[in-house]
This record gives structure tokens, sequence and C-alpha cells, in this order.
């Protein structure tokens, strides 16, 4: 797409518009219910359809697909994220009503640090053909290393704070209690961080991993960055309200990470051959439509596998306990 400047400033002054609305009306702390959760997820769903349409009817069915199939692989990946979430939520033991403050900030830093991974990896794809050979490995190599994480059920494990943070902690030093949604305090004569603080900190850092690989991806079915950092934005801005919607469905999920396993590597082996394509050597391209389709099937076969497996395990408990 030939998107102009001034499209690119009235849709990220949009995007910042509807950032601001999410963030005033959930400015007050408060536990979030199953109602409101489902209908805010609605709300950014249908958003994110809406700018798929206007994409359809101005720019053709081409970016629109891109844009689809773009939103559903990172709204995935997002779900897969959140697994880390909960892990962090749980490690630093944050009040209920505070949460969906530390979720709003974070997500507000993952937008601002995805933006910088899209504009880099443009400016790479544009002077170095030959990178899409490195996203195309790195997501295979991606793909596997899903696959033997879930084989050790590495969604049970505990969060491990990375070096960056604690250095940070060491650094500030971090009160021994949460004050609020107060970021800073001072305590015996010296300003620290809250934990408050550091829990946003984790999300927002532990999100430039997440970008590692969700960036390539995308990359691998568009290389529009328009396309790239609006479904981007979209898959992003819902995830607060997802997070408690499916919190407590997210261990159902028990095959998600085999589904993104075979999406990645489908990904990786369509840049590559993209790269192949791009060098001369007639090989065959998959196209969006196919793209979309399969990322779509992948995903709804994941969810079936994964509720029945769920269920049978839960059958399985509720025998031992009645045997």
């Amino acid at each position: 797409m030939n998107v102009s400047l001034s499209v690119w400033l009235l849709t990220v002054a949009g995007l910042c518009v509807l950032v601001a609305a999410d963030f005033f009306i959930g400015r007050k702390p408060h536990d979030v219910s199953i109602r409101e959760a489902g209908i805010w997820t609605a709300v950014w769903v249908v958003l994110a359809c809406l700018f798929g349409v206007g994409l359809l009817v101005f720019g053709g069915g081409g970016p629109a697909g891109e844009f689809f199939a773009g939103y559903i692989t990172e709204k995935s990946l997002s779900v897969d994220n959140l697994f880390v979430f909960v892990l962090i939520m749980a490690k630093f033991a944050v009040p209920s009503q505070y949460q969906q403050r530390v979720l709003m900030v974070g997500v507000i830093v993952a937008l601002v640090l995805r933006a910088g991974f899209i504009a880099a990896g443009a400016a790479i794809i544009s002077a170095f053909s030959w990178v899409f050979y490195v996203f195309g490995a790195f997501l295979i190599w991606t793909a596997w290393k899903l696959v033997q994480d879930a084989r050790k059920g590495g969604h049970d494990e505990e969060y491990e704070e990375n070096k960056l943070l604690k250095t940070i902690e060491r650094r500030f030093g971090v009160a021994d209690r949460y004050h609020g949604t107060k970021l800073w305090i001072e305590e015996n004569g010296r300003r620290v961080m809250t934990p408050m603080l550091v829990v946003m900190l984790a999300i927002g850092s532990t999100d430039v991993l997440f970008a590692l690989d969700s960036i390539p991806a995308i990359y691998g079915l568009t290389q529009d960055p328009y396309i790239v950092f609006t479904a981007n934005a979209f898959a992003l801005m819902g995830l607060r309200q997802l997070y408690f919607l499916i919190g407590g469905l997210l261990r159902k999920l028990v095959h998600l990470s085999y589904g993104l396993s075979v999406i990645l590597g489908f990904i990786g082996v369509k840049l590559v051959l993209h790269a192949l394509h791009e060098s001369g050597v007639h090989v065959p391209e998959i196209g969006i439509p196919f793209s979309l389709g399969f990322i779509v099937l992948v995903l709804a076969v994941t969810t079936a596998t994964s509720l029945w497996a769920a269920r049978k395990q839960e059958q399985r408990r509720e025998g031992d306990r009645n045997g």
C-alpha cells in the first residue's frame, strides 16, 4: 500500500484516542468482571474487523487479507504471552484490583517498543533482502523451541526476573509492599520504587522478548509497515481485557504452544521460499488467502483438541476422586 504521511498521522492519532479512552475507562482500580472483560474484548475485536473492512474498501483484498492474517497471528501469539503475564502477576502478588492498571501500562510500553522494532525491521528489509532467510530460520527454530518447551511443561515454571530488572531493583531499591497505584515513594529519606512499578517493568521488558518472534512472523505475512503496525496495535490493545476474560481458561489451552509452533514454522518456510524467489530461484510462493486459511484452521483444531484433552483430564481426576 502507498500510505501517505497524513494517513499515518491520522491512524496514530486514532489509536492514541482509543488508548486514552481505554485508560480513562479503566483508570479507577477495581476487580474486572467476566462481563466487563467480555464486552470490551468484543469491542476491540469489532474495531479491528472494521479497520480490516476499511482496508478492503480503500486498499483492496490484498492489504485486507494481510491485515487479518497478521492480526489473527499476533492475537494468537498474545494469548500464549498471557501465560507469562499470569506467572508475573503471581510472582509479584499483584492485588486483583490493580492488575488491570499494570496490564494497561504494560500494553502502552509494548506498543512503543514494537513501533521501534517495526521501523527497524522495515529499514533492514528494504536494505537487505537476505534478511528473509534469517527471519525464516529464526521462526523455524522458535517453532521447534516452542514444541520442546511444551513437552517440558514450560508454562508450569515460575517467572524469573531478567538481569536488567534485577539491576534496576538494586539501583533504586523496592518498597516492601504496594502503595495503591503509586510508582515511587519516600522510604527512610530515600526515593524507592514500589512493587507496582517493578511489575510494570517486568511486563514491558518481557514483551521485548515476545516481539523477537512476533515481528518476524508478521513480516512473513506482509512487508507493509503500515499493516504490520496496525495489526500489532489492534492485537495488543485488547490484551488487557482478554487477560481477565480467559485467564481461568488458559490452563485448558494445553495444545496452544503446538499450534503456534506449526504456525511459526509455516511462516518460516513461507519466508524462506519468498527469499529464494527474490534471489531468482523458481520456487512456489504461498499466497495470503492460503496463509489466512491455514492459520485459522490450525488455531481451530488446536482449540478443539485442547478443550477435548482438558475435559478428558478433568474426567480422569473426577474418576480418581470417586474411586
